[in-house]
């Protein structure tokens, strides 16, 4: 089998990498030589295809994991009958740009890093995260496929329809990004305070850190259902500000209950193992033998200095099935762990 990869950034060789490890020949095109060249150097397609037809020539699917307004102009023009499917995080112009297509299926994969590029990219970005599949307009067989081979690349497909992604995402994934944005900016303007930023302010913010050029088009082309809910989350400041003029702790109390209680009814996809590290030398060599004995899953780690001193507190995000697994690999490495 034989995939086009249009888009060799972070996810497009994400996506590359997989194929190949299943078998694929992944031939991409990029009009950036140096992404391309960085796909070549990961792993992520077996070719450099000069034009966008030669990529597309023989394939029996097409990627399309550019910026989201390069990919819904690409869907405009396209005339092919292969299965074609994208990666674009808002979902209903693109259905409407690829309504002449019959092997369109409309995707997003809801994974990704604060950078881009394809030096980022590797074969396990969608391992265990959820994959959308869009049904507007799709044909069961394309439909089908894609969700095989999403599953294949150890992704959750999830089929939705496109209206229904975009407000759901623009409530999950868009306003949390433009209210990092806006944090980070608002603080940036008192640099004492910003000096004095910690673990709590760092976590909310960490988004703030995605590349602006591929965000900016995503807010913009979802700009239906996302700006209304900025002006609802405004408003909802806006009582939190008058409850603590009436100093009003009673109702503050009561909206971080709330809060708290709908924070903890989420499933949490991941589980947190928290490692003390003393100043001395082999300790995050220890963390990596238990990492490698175990064999888990890492999704993610973080590192928080010591406030005064050396050392700090290592925390390492797996699967919850895998967290006893680390636990006792650590354990046995000598590690103390965070109660």
């Amino acid at each position: 089998m034989r995939a086009a990869l249009f888009g060799t950034g972070l996810i497009g060789s994400s996506i590359g990498i997989g194929l190949r490890g299943l078998g694929w020949s992944v031939v991409g095109w990029d009009p950036s030589q140096l992404a391309l060249a960085g796909a070549t150097a990961v792993g992520g397609i077996d070719r450099e295809a000069p034009s966008r037809d030669d990529a597309l020539e023989g394939a029996d699917l097409l990627v399309l994991a550019g910026p989201p307004i390069a990919i819904e102009q690409q869907l405009k023009s396209l005339d092919t009958g292969v299965v074609v499917t994208d990666v674009a995080g808002v979902k209903s112009p693109m259905v409407a740009a690829a309504s002449h297509l019959h092997g369109y299926v409309g995707g997003h994969p809801m994974a990704g890093r604060e950078t881009s590029g394809p030096g980022g990219a590797s074969g396990s970005l969608f391992r265990g995260a959820t994959w959308i599949l869009t049904v507007d307009g799709a044909a069961s067989e394309p439909l089908e496929f894609v969700e095989k081979l999403v599953t294949q690349l150890g992704a959750l497909p999830l089929r939705m329809g496109a209206e229904e992604h975009d407000a759901a995402v623009a409530a999950v994934s868009h306003l949390p990004q433009v209210v990092a944005s806006a944090l980070v900016n608002r603080v940036a303007r008192q640099p004492s305070a910003l000096d004095l930023a910690a673990g709590g302010f760092r976590d909310l913010t960490r988004i703030a850190l995605s590349d602006p050029a591929w965000w900016s088009d995503v807010l913009v082309e979802n700009r239906g259902a996302l700006s209304p809910l900025l002006r609802q989350l405004s408003e909802d400041l806006g009582v939190w500000a008058d409850r603590l003029d009436a100093a009003d702790a009673e109702q503050v109390g009561a909206e971080m209950l709330a809060a708290r209680s709908a924070r903890r009814s989420l499933a949490a996809p991941v589980a947190a193992v928290g490692v003390v590290l003393d100043d001395r030398p082999g300790e995050i060599a220890r963390v990596g033998h238990a990492l490698e004995s175990s064999g888990v899953d890492l999704r993610d780690l973080q590192l928080r200095h010591a406030t005064h001193g050396g050392g700090g507190v290592l925390t390492l995000s797996v699967r919850a099935v895998e967290a006893d697994r680390l636990r006792a690999a650590l354990t046995l490495e000598g590690l103390r762990l965070l109660d």
